[in-house]
C-alpha cells in the first residue's frame, strides 16, 4: 500500500498559542513529512515492499546494531513516527486520564518523575532522534530515546508518547534550545486522551 501524508487533526496554526508556530507545521508536515511519504513510495516500488503495511516495511528493514539503516526504513520509520506524533498533540491542553496517570506514577514515581525522564531522554539524544514513552513487551512503562527514525516498532514495543528532536520539529520557535522545547511539549502540546488510548 503507497504511503499517504494524513491531514493534520488540527488547522495549523492550532498550536500556535501553545508554542509550535504555524510555520513549524508548515514545514515539519507539509514539507518533512511529505518528502519522507514521496521518498518512500520511490523507494519501495517494484520492491518485495510494494503494497506491504508501513509497520511491516520498518520492521522488516530494521537492521540491529547497524551504524546507519537503508533507505526504505529511514523513510517508512520517520513516516510512521511522524503520523502518530501529530496524533499525539492537540490544541486542548487534555487533563490526563486516570487510567494512564495511575499506570505512569507506578512506572515512574510521579508524573513529575516521568516528565522529568522523558526531558532528559530527549535532552540527551545525541543528533537527531526521538524520546518515546513505551509500553515493553512485559507490559512495563518506559522511557527511551532512539536515534535518527529508530522507533519503539524496531524493539517490539508499544509508542505510547513520541517527541521528535530533530533541529526542524523545534528551531524555528525554540531555536537551539532543545530542552525548553521539550518542557513546553510535555507541559502544553501533548493529547493525553490520545496517549492513554494506546495503553
Amino acid at each position: 500500500m503507497a504511503f499517504t501524508l494524513p491531514d493534520l487533526p488540527y488547522a495549523h496554526d492550532a498550536l500556535a498559542s501553545l508554542g509550535m508556530s504555524k510555520e513549524t507545521l508548515e514545514y515539519h508536515h507539509d514539507l518533512h513529512h511529505k518528502a519522507y511519504v514521496d521518498n518512500g513510495n520511490k523507494l519501495i516500488a517494484g520492491t518485495e515492499w510494494e503494497g506491504k503495511s508501513v509497520e511491516d516495511i520498518v520492521t522488516g528493514n530494521y537492521k540491529s546494531g547497524a551504524v546507519a539503516q537503508n533507505g526504505i526504513f529511514n523513510n517508512a520509520s520517520q513516516h510512521w513516527n511522524h503520523a502518530q506524533f501529530w496524533e499525539m498533540m492537540g490544541p486542548k491542553g487534555d487533563k490526563m486520564p486516570g487510567e494512564l496517570e495511575k499506570a505512569i506514577k507506578d512506572a515512574f514515581g510521579s508524573v513529575d518523575k516521568f516528565k522529568e525522564e522523558f526531558a532528559a531522554a530527549g535532552a540527551g539524544q545525541f543528533g537527531s532522534g526521538w524520546a518515546w514513552l513505551v509500553k515493553d513487551k512485559d507490559g512495563s512503562l518506559k522511557v527511551t530515546k532512539t536515534e535518527n527514525g529508530v522507533n519503539p516498532l524496531c524493539f517490539g514495543q508499544t509508542a505510547l508518547l513520541g517527541c521528535d528532536v530533530w533541529e526542524h520539529s523545534y528551531y524555528i520557535d525554540f531555536r537551539n534550545k532543545r530542552p525548553a522545547y521539550l518542557s513546553n511539549f510535555l507541559d502544553k502540546l501533548v493529547n493525553w486522551e490520545n496517549v492513554a488510548s494506546r495503553l
